[in-house]
């Protein structure tokens, strides 16, 4: 299951998974693109490992990888609540 956690200001979205049974967390990020329908990349947690990159230009993963780990850690407690909106204390 994939839960929202981000749209940007450009209408990128970014959604993470929940706690995988390796003990990772996918984090996918889509944005809108005239020419290709979605650009769109998956990122796993804890270690970063960036897969099936389409459309993004390295410049843009770098600003996302800064987006991903400056919230890796919500992003991680999420992954364990049900998200966002189920999560307690939020």
């Amino acid at each position: 299951m994939m839960y929202p956690y981000l749209t940007l200001d450009d209408k990128t979205e970014i959604v993470h998974s929940e706690m995988l049974d390796n003990h990772t967390v996918k984090v996918y990020i889509e944005k809108p693109d005239e020419k290709d329908g979605f650009h769109y990349a998956s990122c796993y947690l804890p270690n970063y490992e960036w897969k099936d990159i389409f459309g993004f230009k390295e410049e843009e993963i770098k600003k996302y990888q800064s987006i991903v780990e400056n919230n890796a850690h919500l992003i991680i407690e999420l992954s364990q609540n049900g998200g966002f909106d189920n999560a307690s204390g939020f």
